[in-house]
């Protein structure tokens, strides 16, 4: 029987990480906040980067491991020693799906790779996650989000018109990376659960980034068209863009249709607008670009960004502050629906953090904050492994586990 029982779709399904960072640890997040028991495996002399906090100085309260490790359990246990190896596999052995992120061939090094995985469970998910994935000429090479979005096309097209690319924001590609593997991994699952035969879900980080922009992708490989960056536009909205107010705040809006630009010019108070043939069907919208931000931006600068936001949401139309992450906190729709739960730390200490991001129908009870180093070890010795107080006691001594 797992520890944790919380509910949720996942609830006795018992994943196994052995991730650093953000994009593993991401996958095992979502699992756990679907009600999955989720273990870390951590090893003292090899400790996740994101454990070390320059302001906190506490591994166990370390501001980047704990935004993206709550709900987990840590167990200790050194993989670098055969011993460690053997508690690993003996654990999978118990366990429903693999999680990891390690350097590309570091798994089958250390003895976890898919042959030896499944030897031990053949029902087990194996998740392996890599830039390029675990295979082909370029799987041995290793990188981070920015990489990961560089590589996969998505910097190139993010910047103004007209001017160089910019980049784009990393958090893109560790947590759209681990999002996607997350779903593959509940797709294995099924399948596993339906067969009784596991699977190798490999992961390429660059493909992920890379579907992200598949329209421009299909219409460099059909017809050799190269995509500029365009700003904020998009090509079938307008206006689609960013605008400033008269209170400093910025405006999202996003017109995807005739209807919403008739009510958009009649919230405006330029009702003449919908029928001015400059405007009056996405193509003449699109040609006439320039003029029609303008136009907008001349009304938006005049109003507080509050007003615009509830004026064109009461017409259909799409629009929402540009939040910066104080709004964002401040949101009180996001805290009506639960979005902050109130998560508790080992200690006793409660705080809010950040829940799912979506709602269903059997949620699973977030309560937890993330684990601190080593907490769980002996829950994982003893009562999943089934190891005596005087075998858990030798491990200990021998420094494999702690």
């Amino acid at each position: 029987m797992a520890k944790l029982q919380r509910g949720g779709p996942l609830q006795g399904v018992r994943v196994v990480e052995l991730s650093k960072i953000w994009a593993g640890p991401e996958t095992g997040k979502h699992f756990a906040f679907m009600g999955a028991e989720v273990i870390k495996i951590e090893t003292k002399d090899a400790l996740d980067f994101t454990r070390f906090d320059t302001l906190t100085g506490d591994i166990n309260k370390a501001r980047g491991f704990m935004s993206v490790n709550p709900q987990k359990l840590s167990a200790l246990i050194d993989i670098k020693t055969g011993q460690g190896v053997e508690l690993v596999l003996d654990l999978l052995r118990h366990s429903d799906i693999l999680v990891d992120n390690l350097r590309p061939g570091a798994m089958e090094r250390l003895g976890l790779g898919w042959d030896a995985v499944r030897a031990v469970n053949p029902r087990i998910v194996q998740i392996t996650m890599g830039m390029y994935g675990n295979d082909g000429p370029l799987a041995h090479q290793t990188g981070y989000a920015p990489c990961f979005c560089a590589i996969g096309g998505l910097s190139a097209l993010v910047g103004y018109k007209d001017q160089p690319p910019t980049g784009i924001n990393m958090r893109y590609g560790d947590s759209s990376y681990g999002t996607a593997a997350a779903y593959a991994g509940l797709v294995a699952l099924l399948h596993a659960r339906r067969t009784g035969v596991g699977q190798f879900v490999d992961v390429s980080a660059v493909e992920c980034m890379t579907t992200m922009i598949a329209d421009s992708m299909m219409d460099y490989t059909l017809s050799g068209a190269e995509q500029a960056c365009d700003g904020t536009r998009h090509a079938e909205m307008a206006p689609h863009g960013v605008y400033a107010c008269r209170d400093g705040s910025w405006v999202s809006i996003a017109v995807a249709s005739d209807q919403a630009w008739t009510a958009l010019a009649g919230a405006m108070g330029q009702e003449g607008l919908a029928g001015d043939p400059r405007f009056a069907t996405l193509a003449a919208r699109k040609a006439n670009e320039e003029a029609l931000d303008q136009l907008v931006s001349k009304w938006t600068a005049q109003q507080d960004v509050g007003e615009v936001v509830r004026l064109l949401q009461s017409r259909d139309v799409a629009a929402g502050k540009s939040c910066n992450s104080m709004d964002i906190i401040a949101d009180e729709q996001l805290w009506s629906r639960g979005f902050f739960p109130d998560a508790v730390q080992p200690d006793g200490t409660v705080r809010p953090i950040v829940g799912p991001g979506a709602k269903i129908s059997r949620p699973a009870e977030i309560c937890d904050d993330a684990p601190w180093l080593g907490a769980d070890t002996d829950y994982v010795l003893g009562e999943i492994l089934g190891l005596s107080e005087q075998e858990q006691a030798g491990l200990k001594e021998a420094g494999i586990t702690s």
